[in-house]
């Protein structure tokens, strides 16, 4: 099959002559798949049709928020309503206080929250806090682990610095990136050797719980309690960064999953239903540091802005009112496409491991298992890229990297699931059967 891309290359060879790359976040380049980016014109449910006028079904969902599906009627109802009276205040309004409620509600382990507007802002705000709280220094984090792009923490970040073969980014001070330990995700004897040689010094873990930037990662047994545990122990903070997780895997995210309390949680742009917005939470004696109560300094214009937090309500109130039907419709889809895929491939005799944890997961061009970032990159990246193209040309849009999860929303539908699972079988007998 083919598409026609001919506005969409028209599209990228004006951008390229405007913006680095010819785009405004790495991964749209297409450089880890090859061929050429569609261009997005709209969206609705499950689905995008691209400036062509192709239509595809969804499965990186704005890299993870649009949980309820593109254009989810009751956010774009509030964002028009609110919009009206203005975009941005830079004062405090009542929805930023209604919010908050329905995050604590969600989040039991969030006794006081800030709004930002992206989670790189979350997380640098949430090591700094724990810098401030413990007063140290180092940081631990986990190859493949990614949580944003501020310095300390493009070390060994997976994600797109995986997909472009980075291994961290230029720019950055050895003096800064040397205060950043990473470690393998799911060693415990990594993290118990790191303490051991930096007794004393280490202010905060910070984890995905589930790994996401490196694909779908889920944590071994009794590993994340074990990282409360060593925490706890040690005097320092756990953060978990629930930027992919929360909402998403649970309800309450992860933690809720899982089982385990952190000190502190950042969320990402599903808890402002899809638009800019982000946030920090956790305990109260750790978020009374925070300006103005405390030495810690952070601070935004758009944060807790109107239409994000109109957006927001609209969403995280759904997903908390209907959670008993959201979660398990978001389960059944989950298995459904991710197995049936696998099964495919099994009969296609393509090596694949598939790693899933609620409704995100990844299908990796290995026979496995994958357990940590070093076994993901032993995915073949060449073949997974033509399997996106193939799946591309058969209007199924997946994200473009092995290093990357897929995201389902109650959206899709089981004829979406159905439509996936012949596209891949088609895919695998063209370009990946053995």
């Amino acid at each position: 099959m083919s598409r026609q891309l001919t506005r969409s290359r028209e599209l990228q060879n004006r951008a390229e002559k405007l913006l680095p790359g010819g785009v405004d976040s790495p991964v749209r380049a297409f450089r880890a798949v090859g061929g050429a980016p569609p261009f997005v014109e709209r969206g609705n449910g499950a689905y995008l049709w691209d400036a062509d006028g192709n239509r595809y079904i969804d499965y990186f969902g704005s890299w993870g928020p649009m949980i309820l599906g593109h254009a989810f009627p009751p956010a774009v109802e509030a964002v028009q309503r609110v919009a009206a009276h203005s975009a941005s205040f830079g004062a405090s309004t009542a929805a930023e206080v209604e919010l908050a409620e329905l995050v604590v509600k969600a989040f039991p382990s969030i006794e006081r929250v800030r709004f930002v507007s992206s989670g790189t802002e979350a997380t640098m705000s949430a090591i700094r806090l724990a810098r401030a709280f413990t007063g140290r220094k180092y940081v631990v984090k986990f190859e493949g682990c990614y949580h944003g792009h501020s310095d300390g923490l493009l070390v060994k970040a997976g994600s797109g610095v995986a997909t472009f073969g980075i291994p961290g980014s230029a720019g950055v001070p050895e003096e800064i990136a040397g205060l950043t330990l990473a470690l393998p995700f799911n060693s415990l004897l990594a993290v118990e050797a790191a303490f051991a040689e930096h007794r004393g010094q280490i202010a905060c873990l910070i984890v995905e719980p589930v790994v996401g930037n490196a694909g779908c990662i889920p944590p071994e047994g009794g590993y994340l309690q074990a990282l409360r545990e060593i925490a706890t122990r040690e005097g320092a903070v756990l953060i978990l960064d629930e930027v992919m997780t929360g909402f998403r895997v649970a309800l309450g995210g992860a933690q809720e999953l899982y089982g385990i309390t952190p000190d502190l949680t950042t969320l990402g742009k599903i808890v402002g239903g899809g638009l800019p917005c982000a946030a920090f939470g956790g305990r109260v004696e750790i978020m009374k540091m925070l300006a103005p109560l405390g030495p810690v300094y952070q601070a935004g214009t758009l944060s807790g802005n109107p239409l994000a937090m109109a957006a927001g309500i609209a969403t995280v109130g759904h997903l908390i009112e209907q959670r008993d039907e959201v979660y398990p419709a978001l389960e059944s889809l989950s298995a459904a496409v991710a197995d049936g895929l696998a099964a495919e491939a099994a009969k296609a005799g393509v090596a694949m491991t598939t790693n899933r944890a609620g409704a995100m997961w990844t299908w990796f061009l290995t026979p496995g298992p994958v357990t940590d970032f070093a076994t993901a990159s032993s995915s073949d990246t060449a073949a997974f890229a033509r399997f996106h193209g193939a799946m591309l040309d058969r209007g199924v849009w997946l994200p473009p990297s092995q290093f990357e999860a897929v995201f389902l929303g109650t959206a899709h539908t089981t004829d979406d699931i159905e439509q996936t699972i012949a596209a891949a079988k088609d895919a695998f007998a063209g370009v990946l059967a053995a």
